[in-house]
């Protein structure tokens, strides 16, 4: 039995249907560790790697969209009204130097749920992926934190954000 609850709140037609293009997106992550694994190779290693790869860029162009390096700046431009009513986020704490976010909902972990993943294969994925949000805050000159994941189990998904220099 599955310790993992991931169940949403809003049930918004649209919101649905951005959650159904992130669950199309964590597919591909799973289908691509799979092969991976079934040829030998490390999914944790190159996923990490490559999604790592992907967060860097992607965090260079919300530095450069946005204006700035401020993680106010990154609340403003990735975690927006959308995403957090897409991912059912609360926002607790804003300042240039903390980014202190809590997800209630995640779209990636029902698709790995609807894949028929084992909590530990979820647990996995979550890291792959997660090394993308850290690559985004390393753009921001910032560490991030997930002292709880709803991928492992808790009931919320904890991010923080913080500077290092």
């Amino acid at each position: 039995m599955s310790k993992i609850h991931n169940e949403p709140k809003i049930k918004n037609a649209l919101i649905q249907a951005v959650r159904g293009q992130l669950e199309q997106r964590a597919k591909w992550l799973y289908l691509l560790c799979d092969e991976a694994k079934k040829r030998g190779l490390d999914p944790v290693d190159f996923g990490s790697a490559a999604i790592k790869r992907c967060g860097l860029s992607q965090g260079e162009d919300l530095v450069k969209q946005g204006k700035t390096d401020s993680l106010k700046g990154l609340r403003k431009t990735l975690f927006t009204k959308p995403a957090q009513w897409v991912f059912e986020m609360d926002v607790k704490n804003s300042t240039d130097d903390e980014l202190e976010i809590e997800f209630h909902y995640c779209p990636l972990v029902k698709a790995w749920q609807k894949e028929g993943c084992s909590d530990a294969q979820i647990g996995m994925l979550c890291d792959i992926a997660m090394c993308g949000d850290a690559g985004i805050g390393q753009r921001y000159g910032a560490a991030l934190d997930l002292p709880k994941a709803i991928a492992k189990g808790d009931e919320i998904c904890h991010l923080r954000y913080y500077k290092t220099k």
